[in-house]
């Protein structure tokens, strides 16, 4: 008796409320849109229904990734978790605002690596103290993120050095996104890999939601998404026009916090219950596969859909910016253990970058 009610799938408030509020500001999200709102008023409904809708991919993704091991969780949800974002750049790319998706995807970047793995340092410092971070395998994730990160920022190289590559810019954007990929698929088989001691930091809940259930509410939250991410973009523009705010920091913070808000959840949540190894795979998964999977499949359904073209030569400023992020990363992440004011100074440097690009 004990072990059929243990086994009966059961779906917690906080899920009712997470359900409830996607659908309700999805709903008001699309109102907006065809009503025709104040864009300021449209823009935030749509941004915190996007929020809402990834943090329901989050949920679902975690209750399949309970089946397995914090490497494939880290996998699944990073890439899941970047549907929104990779719906809100199609529709932007479509919209011509080129330096908007551009910014979103360094954004995105500098959101993991310093906002969000911030404030998990903070949280879980505060709650346990000293956290182990998994030597191992944070090491490898850092060094492959080092590698992708760089061969991402090549292309940029290039074209400031005006080198005989720079004359084809799209061209070699395009190579590099393919080969991007490839890195991606020959990464796969060590990120899906369970160690023995997956199991043992922390206390794992058991999935309490069954399979058909979290695939279907996996897949009509990215449907959602799709539609309210075009919604998002319709509002942008005009917001951003509205706000006086620039394309640069629209992308930067906006679209990177709204897109992201999967890891800014899971992670923190992570952290704070003194899984630090789990949280650091789950949070810098998502700049991994962003430098190897969305940025390179953004080039190429720019060329393949003929939306507005999309290289990944970026300006001085941004690459400088996300290669001392990165940097950052690694030295933490060699050190093997984080400290919350190792997370507050990489939330201040987070803010100081962030300002700097107010204005454009």
């Amino acid at each position: 008796m004990t072990a059929a009610t243990t086994a009966t799938p059961t779906i917690v408030t906080s899920d009712k409320v997470l359900l409830g509020g996607g659908a309700a500001l999805t709903l008001l999200a699309g109102i907006a849109d065809y009503g025709h709102w104040n864009p300021v008023v449209a823009f935030v409904v749509s941004a915190a229904a996007v929020c809402l809708l990834a943090a329901l991919v989050g949920r679902s993704v975690e209750q399949l990734g309970d089946r397995f091991g914090p490497g494939a969780t880290g996998v699944l949800q990073s890439a899941l978790g970047n549907l929104p974002e990779l719906f809100i750049c199609i529709f932007s790319l479509k919209a011509g605002l080129v330096n908007v998706v551009r910014a979103a995807l360094v954004g995105s970047i500098l959101a993991n690596l310093l906002l969000v793995l911030g404030i998990a340092f903070v949280v879980g410092g505060l709650k346990h103290g000293t956290q182990q971070l998994g030597s191992e395998r944070a090491r490898t994730i850092v060094v492959l993120m080092l590698l992708s990160v760089s061969a991402m920022a090549i292309p940029s190289f290039t074209h400031w050095l005006h080198t005989p590559a720079a004359a084809h810019e799209t061209t070699f954007s395009v190579i590099v996104a393919v080969l991007l990929l490839a890195l991606f698929a020959l990464s796969l088989p060590f990120s899906l890999r369970r160690d023995e001691g997956d199991t043992d930091e922390g206390p794992h809940e058991a999935p309490r939601w069954p399979l058909p259930l979290a695939l279907g509410l996996l897949a009509g939250a990215g449907v959602a998404a799709a539609f309210v991410s075009d919604w998002f973009v319709h509002a942008l523009q005009p917001a951003m026009d509205s706000l006086s705010v620039s394309q640069t920091f629209a992308g930067l913070v906006v679209v990177a916090i709204a897109g992201n808000a999967v890891e800014n959840v899971v992670g923190v949540q992570l952290a704070a219950r003194g899984q630090s190894a789990y949280a650091f795979s789950v949070i810098l998964n998502s700049p991994i596969q962003i430098a190897l999977v969305l940025a390179p499949a953004l080039v190429l359904i720019s060329q393949i859909f003929g939306l507005a073209s999309l290289t990944l030569v970026l300006s001085p400023l941004l690459v400088v910016v996300l290669m001392l992020s990165v940097i950052l990363a690694a030295f933490i992440a060699f050190d093997g253990e984080s400290t919350w004011l190792e997370g507050a100074s990489l939330i201040v440097l987070y803010a100081i970058i962030a300002t700097a690009f107010w204005w454009g």
